[in-house]
C-alpha cells in the first residue's frame, strides 16, 4: 500500500517541528512517498477550519508537553480534527523534566478522532522557559534517533494486525493532574497569570505579535496582551532584539529549580505496535 506522509504539529519555538519534520521526512524517504506534507497548526489562523485526513495518510502528529500533559489550550481544537482511518504516530516533545501522561493522552485523542495509532515517541527539546535546560535540543543525536524511529515505523507497516489496537505507550489512565511547581517547602508556585514584559530594546517590529500561538499580543502595541499567555516562549526566544523577558519572582524561581533539578540528559523513548511477525 502507498501512503501520503504528513508532518502535523503545534510548535511555538520550533523544537517539536524539528522532531516531527525529521521523522516525517525520513518516513517518506523510506516509503518512496515523495515529500512529506506539512500541517502546522501553531498559529491561530491554522486552527480556524476543520482539518480532515483520510485512509492512505500516515500522520506524524506532534505537540509539546506542558505540565506533563497535552497543552490544555489545544485539547478542544484537537478534538475537531478528523482522522477518517488515517494511520497516526503521536509524538510529544518535552523540556527534559518528564512527559508524564502527555503521550498517552495524545494517543487517546487521536484514537477518539478516528486515527489508528501505530507507534509513538517522546523526544526532548530545549525548555520553553530556558536556554540552559536541554539547550540546543533536539540535537544531532536526537535527530539520528528520529531517523531510526521512522525506519522502525516503516518496517512494521506491512505487518500490522487486521484488528487494530492502539499502540501501547508509557503513561497512566486516568491521567495524572497537570504538574504543579512547588518550592522547597512544598508550597505551590503559581505562575498561571505571569506574562513577559518588554524592555526599551524593542523596535516595534511586531514579530512577537505575529508568532504568538494564542494571538494574545496586540499588533498595535506589543507591550499589551489581549488574550492569555501560555508561556510557550515564542515571543521571548524569537525576538531579534531580546526585548521580551520575565521578571516575576515565582517564574524565575521555577525556571531555576528546573535548571538545577533536571540537568541530566533525558533520552528519547519510542514505542511500536506489536506486528504480525
Amino acid at each position: 500500500m502507498s501512503y501520503k506522509v504528513w508532518a502535523s504539529y503545534f510548535s511555538a519555538t520550533g523544537t517539536t517541528e524539528r522532531v516531527v519534520e525529521r521523522i516525517a521526512q525520513r518516513t517518506a524517504e523510506v516509503l518512496k512517498a515523495g515529500k512529506a506534507e506539512t500541517f502546522d497548526f501553531t498559529l491561530p489562523g491554522a486552527r480556524e477550519n476543520v482539518k480532515e485526513f483520510s485512509k492512505g495518510d500516515l500522520v506524524i502528529f506532534g505537540v509539546p508537553v506542558y505540565a506533563g500533559r497535552v497543552p490544555n489550550v489545544l485539547v478542544k481544537y484537537l478534538h475537531t480534527i478528523k482522522g477518517n482511518g488515517a494511520l497516526a504516530v503521536p509524538v510529544v516533545c518535552y523540556g527534559n523534566r518528564n512527559f508524564d501522561d502527555a503521550l498517552i493522552e495524545l494517543r487517546d485523542i487521536l484514537e477518539e478522532d478516528g486515527f489508528l495509532t501505530i507507534a509513538g515517541a517522546a523526544f526532548i527539546g530545549e525548555h520553553s522557559f530556558s536556554t540552559i535546560l536541554a539547550a540546543g535540543r533536539p540535537d544531532a543525536d536526537d535527530l539520528q534517533k528520529a531517523d531510526r524511529f521512522a525506519e522502525e515505523v516503516c518496517a512494521i507497516l506491512p505487518h500490522l494486525p487486521q484488528e487494530h489496537q492502539p499502540v501501547k505507550v508509557e503513561g497512566e489512565e486516568p491521567y495524572r493532574p497537570y504538574y504543579v511547581p512547588r518550592d522547597r517547602k512544598g508550597e505551590k508556585v503559581n505562575i498561571l497569570k505571569v506574562k513577559p514584559k518588554t524592555n526599551d530594546d524593542c523596535i516595534n517590529c511586531g514579530l512577537c505579535a505575529r508568532v504568538c500561538p494564542m494571538g494574545s499580543i496586540s499588533a498595535e502595541n506589543v507591550r499589551e496582551f489581549i488574550g492569555i499567555c501560555i508561556k510557550c516562549g515564542a515571543c521571548v526566544k524569537k525576538c531579534p532584539q531580546h526585548a521580551k523577558y520575565y521578571d516575576d519572582h515565582n517564574y524565575l524561581y521555577h525556571q531555576r529549580e528546573l535548571e538545577l533539578g533536571f540537568e541530566r540528559r533525558a533520552e528519547p523513548v519510542t514505542f511500536l505496535s506489536e506486528s504480525m511477525g
